[in-house]
């Protein structure tokens, strides 16, 4: 079992916040082009009834579950708002948008480094990227890394954090399984794998050829 650097509750909660003012700042221009003034009141008004506000005086422990269980409200009524007006193709269209937004809001100069490294070294580039998103991905899930070598690296999620909450397989089969991978591979030439078994999963990276 490899051994990766614990993120403090402190940052998970951070990360969640960051998470849910991204999703708001790609949804409701995404929905405001193709649905309007009026369905982005609708998703508003949907948000609001749902989340619960963070206590002030709580630990970050307790901070983090609620901000998260506030992202998972956000993200999980998007999915089926979206799929009854806009179809299946609409669902795309906003996959794509994600991606565009992830791209936007992940480029950096380290980034462009690694590109760099990436074209000398493409061992040290991918070990480089699975480390990297080994730490950031502790916000989402507990998991293990029972494998990390220069090919490939493993990450054992024993029970899914997502899937604790109901009606959450959207943010599993569409963010999870088919948006975070398409954006890794299109930012990092990493290919993402997910095999699902029920509320646990493995999720392998492994350099893109």
């Amino acid at each position: 079992m490899v051994k990766v650097k614990e993120m403090p509750h402190s940052e998970k909660y951070a990360k969640v916040i960051d998470n849910i003012k991204f999703d708001e700042a790609f949804i409701l221009p995404f929905v405001q082009k193709h649905l309007g003034d009026q369905a982005v009141a609708e998703v508003r008004k949907t948000w609001q009834d749902g989340m619960k506000p963070v206590p002030e005086g709580a630990s970050f422990e307790e901070k983090y579950e609620v901000a998260y269980a506030n992202w998972i409200w956000l993200a999980k009524n998007i999915y089926p708002f979206v799929r009854k007006r806009m179809g299946e193709d609409g669902l795309k269209k906003f996959e794509r948008a994600e991606i565009e937004g992830l791209i936007k809001k992940n480029a950096s100069p380290a980034l462009f480094m690694l590109k760099i490294i990436g074209a000398f070294s493409p061992d040290t580039a991918f070990g480089m990227t699975a480390k990297q998103m080994g730490y950031q991905f502790q916000w989402l899930t507990p998991f293990s890394v029972p494998e990390f070598t220069k090919q490939k690296v493993a990450f054992n999620i024993p029970r899914c954090k997502i899937l604790d909450f109901p009606d959450t397989e959207d943010i599993c089969l569409v963010g999870c399984q088919s948006t975070y991978p398409k954006w890794v591979a299109e930012q990092f030439k990493v290919e993402m794998k997910f095999n699902r078994q029920g509320n646990s999963c493995t999720c392998t990276l492994a350099p893109l050829k």
